[in-house]
């Protein structure tokens, strides 16, 4: 099961983003552990959902450590550099379509913690916001979260300044679509302005002019990229009470659901 969840070809592109493991001068501390163990690990918690005091020994990593080692990795930015290592290596051989861009939002329960509020979805009850901007056939490019009040629209600006500069197959590196679709949640005026200031074209449907459904041919694409982020379990409700360590996960499931497509590109070569 460890291969199936951290395969070779994705641990190669993990091992070196790692922060080392430095001694204390004075000696004692806490001991080495094996990362691709506890790397594992995490993949294992996020994906199957479970809470951390149930990870089977059978990972050879206890829980504490396991806990510990995601918190510091999560402080780390290890999750937001995996992610753009997995797009770089997408980019390289051609697989990002930048010829449009989706965003969308969901909802998620929380349990509690900050960024959470009272969900108008859910008669009200606590949640977060999960927000997605994909490409053209849905990888994620940008991951982001909030209270489940917030409106969608005020994470256009902060998604589309967290695209990545990509490498790309040749040529320099791409982090601007060539157009931006949303739905009419995201119809304000100077969000429009805005993002053809940026140089990139816009279309989200007009508030009472047009239905979304005219967009329906383009949404699918992000509505079904939000449903494989919450096929990893852990997504599915909030449990941790720190927004870091929910994005953390959140980023992480971006970075796999973009090695799936690159490890599929591979073996049809």
């Amino acid at each position: 099961m460890s291969q199936r969840l951290v395969p070779d070809g994705l641990w190669a592109l993990v091992e070196p983003l790692l922060p080392k493991f430095e001694a204390r001068p004075q000696g004692g501390g806490t001991a080495p552990v094996d990362e691709r163990a506890v790397f594992t690990a995490v993949v294992f918690v996020l994906t199957s959902g479970c809470a951390w005091r149930m990870l089977p020994p059978s990972f050879g990593v206890t829980v504490p450590t396991a806990h510990r080692r995601f918190t510091v990795w999560t402080e780390a930015g290890l999750w937001r550099r995996l992610h753009r290592a997995v797009l770089d290596e997408l980019g390289s051989q051609g697989l990002i379509d930048w010829s449009r861009a989706v965003i969308d939002a969901a909802s998620v329960r929380a349990k509690k913690g900050d960024m959470t509020g009272p969900s108008p979805v859910d008669r009200g009850k606590s949640g977060s916001k999960i927000h997605v901007l994909s490409d053209r056939v849905g990888l994620p490019l940008a991951v982001g979260i909030s209270a489940a009040n917030t409106n969608d629209a005020e994470a256009m600006r902060p998604l589309v300044r967290a695209i990545p500069a990509v490498r790309s197959r040749r040529g320099p590196r791409r982090r601007r679509p060539a157009k931006l679709h949303a739905d009419k949640a995201y119809d304000h005026t100077e969000l429009r302005r805005w993002v053809r200031d940026r140089g990139i074209g816009v279309r989200i449907a007009r508030k009472g002019i047009e239905s979304s459904d005219r967009l329906g041919l383009h949404r699918w694409v992000i509505e079904r990229t939000i449903s494989w982020l919450t096929g990893y379990h852990r997504l599915n409700i909030r449990y941790d009470r720190k927004a870091t360590h929910f994005l953390g996960f959140l980023t992480l499931a971006a970075a796999l659901t973009g090695y799936k497509k690159l490890a599929k590109a591979k073996s049809a070569t």
